[in-house]
């Protein structure tokens, strides 16, 4: 294994956030200062030792060849996150370096390795798939692996494993033509991520252009009814279901409640059956940044939010841990990771 190198403590932020839901457990900044000006595209994860682990990319700029992957641990006992460190460049064996994008951590069940997803090169259209495991919670990491040609990993948000194992990774892929289709698929392990398949597009990426899927449950968490909710450059969050596993799809739609300003968004499925969403629920612009929820996936009720002001809050990602406590982190102005807990019984 790898030991990874802290490069600047980065102090995690005391500051409190005048809660305006009583769902808001805790609200602060992952760090307060960092050796770059610029981050953004957060992940978050518990891990099978019970802890949580947050990566994001940051350099001088989104695009940059000095962007690289920085990871951070909450350290349960202080109640704090730890000082992040680099634990992935896009650096060649030439010497060249590319950016690197998207970080999107995933913990298989039982005692397989975490696994920490990324994509490195000069654009979303020349990028291509990376992946770096760790056996102790994200403490060291083995070296990196690039995915085999046309296999990108999960684009933003985290993949799910079904009951019988298959872990489903959301992609989508943005082409250089002109106009761009944006277009979404899935790949699928059975074997651990050992090996992936890739399935067809599911939109023709104009009608709908779509990108960066998240997966819902709508029988049982790991069962065959799935929903995936994601990005569109057509003002509205997309959705598109499937009622055996994963393995086919039927239409892509957009849903009338959730506005989407072409931004990221994140979801998941609730132990007790509900969904939750981070979006901004705006058709332009990247604030707000609020929650919403629904019991059938098609009607969605916002009921929190968490920014309001000037500025840009964006890229959400959200778990829920076995607490049931849901944590979410988010782009904050590009210039911080934000942390948000919340407690859903509350919602």
């Amino acid at each position: 294994m790898i030991p990874i190198r802290p490069l600047l403590l980065l102090a995690s932020s005391s500051l409190a956030f005048a809660a305006s839901s009583p769902a808001i457990v805790t609200h602060a900044f992952i760090y307060e200062k960092a050796p770059y000006p610029s981050c953004h595209a957060s992940t978050i994860v518990e891990t099978t030792q019970g802890g949580m682990v947050a990566a994001w990319f940051g350099g001088t700029a989104e695009k940059n060849p000095d962007v690289g992957i920085w990871v951070s641990h909450y350290d349960a006992a202080k109640k704090a996150w730890t000082p992040s460190v680099e634990v992935a460049n896009g650096v060649q064996a030439g010497g060249k370096r590319h950016p690197t994008w998207n970080p999107v951590l995933f913990q298989p069940r039982g005692n397989a390795p975490l696994m920490l997803f990324y994509k490195v090169g000069p654009s979303p259209q020349t990028w291509w798939g990376e992946l770096r495991t760790s056996t102790d919670g994200g403490r060291t990491w083995g070296a990196s692996r690039r995915l085999p040609d046309g296999i990108f990993g999960p684009i933003k948000n985290k993949p799910v494993q079904l009951a019988d194992g298959t872990i489903l990774s959301p992609t989508s892929d943005e082409t250089d033509e002109r106009p761009s289709k944006w277009r979404v698929y899935f790949e699928r392990s059975t074997d651990g991520g050992a090996t992936w398949a890739k399935t067809p597009f599911f939109n023709d990426g104009l009608t709908v252009g779509a990108i960066q899927p998240s997966i819902l449950f709508h029988d049982r968490l790991g069962g065959a009814k799935l929903q995936a909710v994601g990005r569109t450059r057509q003002g509205k969050v997309f959705t598109i279901s499937s009622n055996d596993s994963g393995q086919t799809w039927g239409a892509m739609s957009l849903l009338d409640g959730l506005p989407n300003p072409n931004s990221g968004t994140d979801a998941v499925t609730l132990k007790d059956g509900r969904h939750l969403i981070v979006y901004n629920p705006v058709p332009k612009g990247r604030t707000p940044l609020a929650i919403a929820i629904s019991r059938d996936g098609r009607d969605w009720r916002q009921v929190v939010t968490l920014e309001d002001q000037p500025g840009e809050y964006s890229y959400p990602a959200v778990i829920q841990t076995s607490d049931g406590l849901v944590h979410v982190t988010y782009t904050w102005k590009r210039q911080r990771v934000r942390h948000a807990v919340i407690d859903p019984a509350k919602l």
